[in-house]
């Protein structure tokens, strides 16, 4: 899958050099700050050296993520915690359909509001329930793994 950095409604498409630069910039950028997570960061740009840009430890954090992501080929998304999200949108975020979707809401499994006729999914709400769905995902692993071990289903 092609690396896609959305900066509003259109997907950009980075190429091949733009996935190297982003994987090099990452490593670099990790190498600097280390295990400080109380490191900020003054950024100078060859065309404005006398306007340093301090960019705080969280972005740094944020900045090496999204970098490494870019270099892995992943898509991603920057999305502001109170956004939301049509019931398409929050779908594809969850990788379901967007009638299985429907039918969460429908049924109180994840809230929403109307917007006229149109269903509107908070992106926080929608990561409280990713989060809740895989820790259920990996409890129900562990069980069916435990499960095994002791049905010597594991040779």
């Amino acid at each position: 899958m092609a690396a896609a950095l959305s900066l509003g409604s259109e997907p950009v498409q980075p190429t091949e050099e733009m996935s190297a630069l982003a994987a090099d910039a990452s490593r670099r950028l990790f190498r600097l700050i280390g295990s400080n997570s109380k490191e900020t960061c003054i950024i100078r740009f060859e065309s404005a050296p006398n306007e340093p840009l301090v960019l705080p430890a969280a972005v740094i954090r944020l900045l090496g993520a999204l970098l490494t992501e870019l270099a892995k080929g992943n898509a991603v998304t920057l999305m502001p915690h109170h956004a939301e999200l049509t019931t398409q949108e929050a779908a594809n975020l969850l990788n379901i359909s967007r009638p299985f979707l429907v039918s969460l809401l429908e049924n109180g499994q994840l809230p929403f509001h109307k917007v006229g006729t149109h269903r509107r999914v908070r992106f926080s709400d929608l990561m409280t329930y990713k989060r809740r769905r895989d820790a259920e995902s990996e409890q129900a692993l562990r069980e069916l793994a435990a499960l095994s071990q002791e049905l010597k289903l594991d040779t």
